[in-house]
């Protein structure tokens, strides 16, 4: 049988723990505050990021994986005769995919999918790609379903704050004070690898999720209930706990896994922010 390997950019925002169950390796993208650079997950985590910014008004800067690097990690299971499928986070945010590529193509035996997704919306294809692998299934017909797959997740989030989209240069200052004073929180939607502005929702932290997630969830018919992920920047435990009970009102999913956001993406996207990530079901 075909021995094969699951990596991942740390991007794809799953637990310790599902990483491990599914021997999956993660490759920490680097994060830079100030002078000192750090692992994404390894040496660093978001709250470690919100206090920077808090203290020096900076954003970090993100690095993606180098050609090398990833020759490196991946021709280590290729000398011991294994296929490698990397997931990647999309190639509309990072330069890391190309990357990836480069060294698939010079080593053979490697396949680097652009997820055209971040965060666990890439992790929901790390975790399939896995269970098929489980299954005994060739690296060629994995990577042929990741392709289908990928067309199919929702992944999308609510912001509780603009200030890391403005001091990223993502969005002006005049629109970021207009939607402080509002009490407006904008949902970001992934479309085709990038993201798009989609609803905007309005009140307290607690109002504005919840009005967010029964957006999302509501009435609607062409969902796949296999699993969902309720990925956050660290939402208070109190408000995530409420929006799971919603979300198994709304839905039947047969797994609802909470987790947590790392650094690449909370350094963008700020504090508090909170998706509900899952597949939409094939025709």
């Amino acid at each position: 049988m075909e021995k094969i390997k699951i990596t991942c950019d740390s991007t794809c925002d799953l637990t310790q723990e599902i990483y491990e169950k599914y021997n999956v390796e993660v490759l920490p993208l680097a994060i830079t505050l100030g002078e000192d650079v750090y692992r994404d997950g390894v040496d660093l985590n978001a709250p470690g990021v919100f206090d920077y910014v808090a203290q020096t008004g900076i954003l970090p800067k993100t690095s993606a994986f180098s050609m090398a690097e990833y020759t490196d990690a991946f021709k280590k299971y290729t000398d011991e005769g294994y296929t490698v499928i990397h997931i990647n986070l999309s190639s509309g945010f990072s330069s890391s995919h190309q990357n990836a590529k480069l060294a698939a193509e010079e080593l053979g035996n490697v396949y680097a999918i652009d997820s055209k997704n971040l965060s666990s919306g890439s992790g929901h294809l790390v975790m399939a790609a896995a269970e098929m692998a489980a299954e005994g299934l060739p690296a060629a017909e994995i990577v042929a379903r990741l392709e289908e797959m990928k067309e199919r997740l929702d992944v999308s989030f609510v912001l509780q704050t603009l200030d890391y989209l403005k001091k990223g240069g993502r969005c002006s200052g005049v629109v970021a004070l207009a939607a402080t004073a509002l009490q407006l929180r904008p949902e970001i939607v992934v479309v085709d690898g990038t993201m798009k502005v989609g609803k905007k929702y309005r009140g307290s932290m607690e109002k504005s999720i919840t009005d967010y997630v029964k957006g999302r969830l509501a009435g609607r018919e062409d969902i796949q209930h296999n699993r969902i992920f309720i990925t956050h920047s660290y939402v208070p435990a109190e408000i995530v706990e409420k929006v799971k009970v919603l979300v198994a009102e709304l839905q039947p999913f047969a797994e609802i896994i909470e987790t947590k956001a790392g650094c690449t993406i909370s350094s963008h996207c700020g504090p508090a922010c909170l998706g509900v990530l899952f597949f939409k079901k094939g025709e």
